[in-house]
């Protein structure tokens, strides 16, 4: 079953979104949307996006700052990839992974929403060797070993979210790359899990109580 439509508009905080990529990345194209179709600006700043990764970018800090709230922000969880990637390959896994994190814990819950789904392309390998970070110590690239504990410690906090936190877009978007099984958490979390289980399998919504069927029988 597919991700039904946000419950709230988030066109306006994603259009702010996209003037300060414009302004920061110093993109070809207007700072905002003219009179007419906004859609058609929102194109084109992504299309000057794409442009501006394929020929070769420097990304600033302010840069890293302005991809990962359009990620968080992107209403389209088909296209918050353009966005992840970039900032992944000049800055590296652990400070994409490390901000998208904050977010689900300390944001609201539009943009922990939209942490969730930006989560999913942040394991991306990097494939955009001309996008660069302005500072070369800018990335902070971890240790290999990194990886595993930064993947656990967000597993453990979309858990608790999941649970406590009763708004609907969270729900739905946290719950698809939520682990379901109790080995993938240490034993003091085990009741925690079937708490999100028994959430999702009673919740009123049917993408909820499906997705958790799906995943616990896998």
């Amino acid at each position: 079953m597919a991700l039904r439509g946000r419950t709230e508009d988030r066109h306006a905080a994603f259009s702010r979104c996209l003037a300060d990529i414009v302004l920061t990345l110093g993109l070809d194209v207007a700072p905002e949307p003219g009179p007419g179709d906004p859609r058609t600006w929102v194109h084109r700043v992504r299309a000057a996006l794409r442009d501006a990764c394929r020929h070769g970018v420097n990304l600033s800090e302010e840069s890293f700052d302005a991809l990962i709230e359009a990620a968080v922000h992107d209403p389209d969880p088909s296209f918050n990839r353009q966005f992840v990637e970039p900032a992944l390959n000049a800055f590296g896994h652990m400070r994409v992974r490390t901000a998208l994190l904050g977010y689900l814990r300390t944001g609201t819950d539009r943009e922990r929403a939209g942490a969730a789904r930006a989560w999913y392309w942040s394991a991306l390998p990097p494939r955009m060797p001309l996008v660069r970070a302005e500072d070369p110590d800018a990335a902070g690239r971890p240790e290999p070993e990194d990886g595993p504990a930064m993947v656990a410690e967000w597993n453990e906090a979309a858990l608790r979210e999941f649970v406590s936190n009763e708004h609907l877009d969270v729900r739905r978007c946290i719950l698809p790359g939520l682990p379901l099984r109790k080995s993938a958490y240490p034993p003091e979390l085990h009741e925690l899990v079937d708490a999100a289980v028994a959430t999702a399998r009673s919740h009123p919504d049917d993408y909820l109580r499906h997705r958790v069927e799906h995943q616990v029988g896998d």
